[in-house]
């Protein structure tokens, strides 16, 4: 275990500034953008333009990781993402805001994707739970402890964008000065989404829904703070909470899952985030400890959904399917996360801020709805033979990191109760 964890310290050192200059650049673009007086569709676009070039990064940036080596690769995306940084600090427009915005996201797929495969080929059997429960608690620290800093220094000056680009460049040394060999390449998956849906109707559904939830949060809510009346304190508070509630609620809700049908599970927890959802929207809370409980409550529950659906899908997967399995839902969570700011941005500038919520609600009651027609339909895999249920971080702004590629790919294959065979891909 020891001598697993070497061999990744300088990696997973790296990764806790990265993240931390992901949790401080995702909430200071929004907030800055507010105070410029930027309308919220155009808020919403910079998380749609994130998520859009994360969705081609998964793509494309594999072909770039093999051709150039990982070390290479990793420095080169992260220098593109300390540039752009420092870049939306001195060119102060939402035009170019957004066009870098995508190239940030690109970038980011390919970082995480260099870190995944690193800490897999790395990691024995023995150390992985272990390993990757270290790499989960790391990235959550990086993010809050970047979105801490808001407080820190005025967001109309460009000294933030200058220490987000600080902790780029500090992620980068450790890697490029470690003696530690590179992993091997990646390799190539084809995604076939047509068998993936046969495969799991709730969860294709249920990622995507939970992409345009999370993606418009993720995105636009530190706009809604702004609306909402709370200070730049009051807002790195909420977020961070946020993400620290549904860190919390990952092993309970896990748990619970592995011994009931894990489409109850999906559904009680997706009602509980509508109604959280629906009280801010409908009740506009003027105390800022009260609003930001519930959207505590909202995002203890909702960031919960991901790993449930991911493990879920794998209960059915045959075991050569695992890879494409997790492909499949990290590729609709991104268009999910694509849609959420787009229609986000639009209904909180034709209605309020709290619409942001109605918004989520909407997808929430939508899973709930699905889920509970779906185990009518199809009988669940027995507790003994489910895939064990692994947490899986959604990340940062806008709520989505690709971590979940190599945390999911593990499964039964087993057959449901039913005596149907386990989906195979084409």
């Amino acid at each position: 275990m020891k001598r697993n964890l070497l061999s990744v310290a300088a990696l997973l050192f790296g990764t806790l500034f990265l993240f931390m200059g992901n949790g401080l650049q995702g909430i200071l673009l929004p907030v800055r953008g507010n105070l410029e007086g930027y309308a919220t569709t155009t808020l919403g676009l910079l998380g749609t333009s994130w998520a859009g070039g994360f969705v081609v990064g998964c793509l494309v940036a594999p072909k770039l990781v093999r051709r150039v080596g990982h070390v290479r690769a990793f420095s080169g995306f992260i220098s593109i993402i300390a540039i752009i940084a420092l870049v939306s600090g001195i060119i102060i427009d939402p035009f170019w805001w957004v066009i870098l915005r995508a190239v940030t996201g690109f970038s980011t797929a390919g970082t995480s994707m260099i870190i995944e495969s690193w800490l897999n080929e790395r990691a024995s059997n023995e150390s992985r739970g272990a390993i990757f429960s270290l790499y989960i608690g790391i990235t959550l620290l990086g993010v809050v402890g970047g979105q801490m800093m808001i407080p820190l220094e005025d967001v109309r000056t460009p000294v933030l964008f200058m220490i987000c680009g600080i902790f780029y460049c500090i992620a980068m040394l450790p890697t490029t000065l470690s003696t530690a060999a590179s992993p091997q390449p990646l390799k190539a998956v084809r995604l076939d989404l047509p068998a993936l849906y046969r495969n799991s109707p709730v969860s294709c559904l249920g990622i995507l829904l939970v992409g345009i939830a999370n993606g418009a949060y993720g995105t636009l809510g530190a706009v809604f703070g702004a609306g909402a009346g709370l200070s730049d304190t009051s807002i790195a508070v909420m977020m961070s909470s946020t993400i620290f509630a549904g860190a919390m609620m990952q092993l309970p809700a896990g748990r619970l899952s592995d011994r009931i049908d894990r489409r109850y599970v999906l559904a009680a927890l997706s009602a509980i985030a509508a109604l959280a959802g629906l009280l801010i929207f409908l009740l506009h809370p003027t105390s800022p400890a009260l609003l930001i409980g519930l959207v505590v409550l909202y995002g203890a529950v909702a960031n919960t959904l991901y790993p449930i659906a991911v493990a879920h899908a794998n209960d059915f997967a045959a075991s050569e399917d695992f890879v494409k399995v997790s492909g499949g839902l990290l590729l609709l969570y991104g268009i999910g996360t694509v849609i959420g700011p787009t229609l986000g941005g639009p209904v909180m500038s034709a209605i309020t801020p709290h619409a942001l919520f109605l918004v989520t609600a909407v997808a929430h009651v939508l899973i709930t709805v699905y889920a509970i027609i779906r185990s009518r339909i199809r009988a669940a895999v027995p507790a003994s033979d489910r895939d064990a249920y692994t947490t899986i971080p959604t990340g940062t702004s806008p709520m989505l990191t690709p971590q979940s590629m190599s945390l999911a790919d593990r499964g039964t294959g087993k057959s449901p109760e039913s005596g149907d065979p386990a989906v195979k891909f084409g």
